[in-house]
């Protein structure tokens, strides 16, 4: 997909992106793959492909619930890496209050950089873990839209993610094909932790680059004092009946 097809892409759903929009999509790219050579920030550095993969991919969770790409919402990033997919939908909705949680402190430095290069507000990048930022009084049940990519096990995630999401407020975990099993084996772990399950939804990539799960995750009740456990423990023994 190369940047023109993207934004033509974009321009097909509503979005028309202005010549700032579209020059920091490109400032985007270059500071990635410049960072890519001595930092391991993606396996993906072809401008067509993460300009698919990367860009268009953050934004479809904007696709499948619109109020993300209009309205001004929070929106916490957990695990973000390389900025996905919280920054590309930034870009497109300045509106929207970012918080980027990663635990790896150079990733975090990367992004601090990148974010005054594209010139974004409203952009907050905290050093940790989920485990941690979960239970710290700052972040807790303080987003409307808590989201990750592709991070760990639906199970595990939803003890990294449902702690930050405000009551009334909704998880979106972004998934590969596998998501229908990894939510059936999550259901306790969802329960437990405040959650109901409203939608999932599949959309499949431009260019037969696959399938992406989109399950949404709404927040029903407070999540209990004792989640999420010890930083490690949620990867070592997920939430099972």
């Amino acid at each position: 997909m190369k940047p023109e097809e993207f934004f033509e892409s974009l321009a097909k759903q509503g979005i028309e992106l202005s010549e700032t929009q579209k020059d920091q999509f490109a400032t985007y790219f270059k500071e990635l793959v410049e960072t890519n050579k001595v930092m391991n920030l993606t396996s993906i550095t072809d401008e067509d492909q993460v300009y698919l993969k990367h860009f268009y991919d953050s934004i479809e969770l904007g696709f499948v619930d619109k109020k993300i790409l209009s309205d001004e919402l929070t929106l916490c990033d957990v695990g973000s890496g390389a900025g996905f997919p919280s920054l590309p939908l930034k870009i497109v909705n300045p509106k929207l209050k970012i918080t980027i949680v990663d635990s790896l402190n150079k990733r975090i430095k990367f992004l601090d950089s990148l974010v005054n290069k594209l010139g974004l507000e409203d952009v907050n990048l905290v050093h940790g873990r989920a485990e941690e930022v979960g239970k710290n009084a700052q972040f807790r049940e303080q987003f409307d839209v808590v989201t990750a990519r592709a991070v760990a096990a639906m199970n595990v995630l939803t003890e990294f993610c449902l702690p930050l999401v405000k009551v009334g407020g909704q998880f979106v975990a972004m998934k590969s094909e596998k998501a229908p099993e990894e939510v059936k084996a999550a259901g306790f772990a969802i329960e437990t932790l405040g959650g109901e399950i409203k939608q999932q939804t599949s959309v499949e990539l431009p260019n037969d680059a696959g399938i992406r799960n989109f399950i949404f995750v709404g927040k029903v009740n407070k999540t209990p004092k004792k989640y999420p456990r010890k930083p490690g423990t949620p990867a070592k023994k997920p939430l099972v009946k």
